[in-house]
């Protein structure tokens, strides 16, 4: 059975508390792991959760201020110390190159891993695979910042009912679906007939920035939305002049994209009290609202 589920590595905005880590989200899905804002003390909190390097097969960076991207120079070298032996792409703001390069070879190591800087420089798809397609827009923070979006495209599932109804079975399904029409007793059965579209599911992933197009884009149709929520609606002020979002802005997002499952982190450490975050998430949004711990673990939902 395939797994997809994000693990919530750290939450903290700017500067890590007792109870919260500098950022960090591993999601797996299937056989990848997109890891993305790896902010200082990644390393320990993957082995807290019960993860390792080896799970790492995609770097994702929304940009380059410190609390999204001190980790790396720690999780780059533990991918040759654990001699993680598949390819690791490393998707990040092109602008920020030379800050990649710093953090990449920060401290003498020695260096087995593959790894392959894939720098975004415009809105559109940066990797395909048989994860779907990994797409990239840029938001509206101090710095360039993208946000990311996974999409599986649709498949179909097959209806057992219509397939004992044309006597379809046994190697004749898997014949049905690679070439999309067989013939039976003399019949043409297209797949049309005996399936229904099996809607490919979608994983946002929305940090530091304003409002703006791209947040929506990015968290259309999302099943699981991982988005910032920095300030309260009583800071909103302070939310635009610092380029973030608050409780009640992700939360209309969400409401207004369709979002099935909201996870909601980057907390201020102006604030004691999660339970605000969600009673002013929940105004705005009555779908599934998560507020986000360290070392959580929050399943994609189940396709519908």
């Amino acid at each position: 059975m395939s797994l997809r589920e994000l693990i919530v590595l750290g939450t903290a905005s700017q500067a890590p508390t007792r109870t919260r880590n500098h950022n960090g989200y591993l999601l797996r899905w299937d056989g990848e792991g997109f890891l993305f804002d790896p902010g200082e003390g990644t390393q320990r909190q993957l082995t807290h959760a019960g993860a390792s390097a080896t799970d790492i097969t995609r770097l994702c960076l929304t940009h380059f201020h410190g609390d999204h991207c001190l980790g790396v120079p720690g999780v780059i070298q533990r991918l040759s110390l654990d001699r993680v032996d598949h390819p690791v792409s490393a998707y990040f703001p092109a602008s920020g190159t030379e800050f990649f390069a710093r953090l990449r070879h920060a401290s003498v190591f020695h260096e087995t891993a593959v790894l392959r800087e894939e720098p975004v420089a415009a809105d559109g798809a940066v990797a395909s695979a048989a994860f779907g397609t990994l797409w990239a827009r840029r938001l509206d923070h101090r710095v360039d910042t993208y946000g990311y979006q996974i999409v599986e495209p649709d498949g179909r599932r097959m209806l057992p009912e219509r397939l004992a109804r044309y006597g379809i079975s046994g190697p004749d399904v898997g014949r049905l679906q690679r070439a999309g029409g067989i013939q039976v007793a003399g019949r043409a059965v297209s797949l049309a007939e005996v399936s229904e579209v099996r809607r490919g599911q979608r994983f946002a992933f929305v940090m530091d920035t304003r409002l703006c197009e791209a947040v929506y884009a990015l968290a259309e149709d999302a099943d699981l939305l991982v988005i910032e929520a920095t300030y309260l609606r009583a800071d909103a002020d302070l939310a635009a002049a610092h380029g973030h979002l608050t409780a009640a802005q992700a939360a209309r997002v969400a409401a207004e994209c369709g979002v099935r499952r909201l996870v909601l982190t980057h907390f201020s450490q102006r604030y004691d009290d999660p339970a605000r975050f969600h009673a002013e998430a929940a105004s705005a949004f009555d779908g599934e609202i998560l507020i986000a711990e360290d070392l959580a673990r929050v399943p994609v939902p189940r396709r519908r």
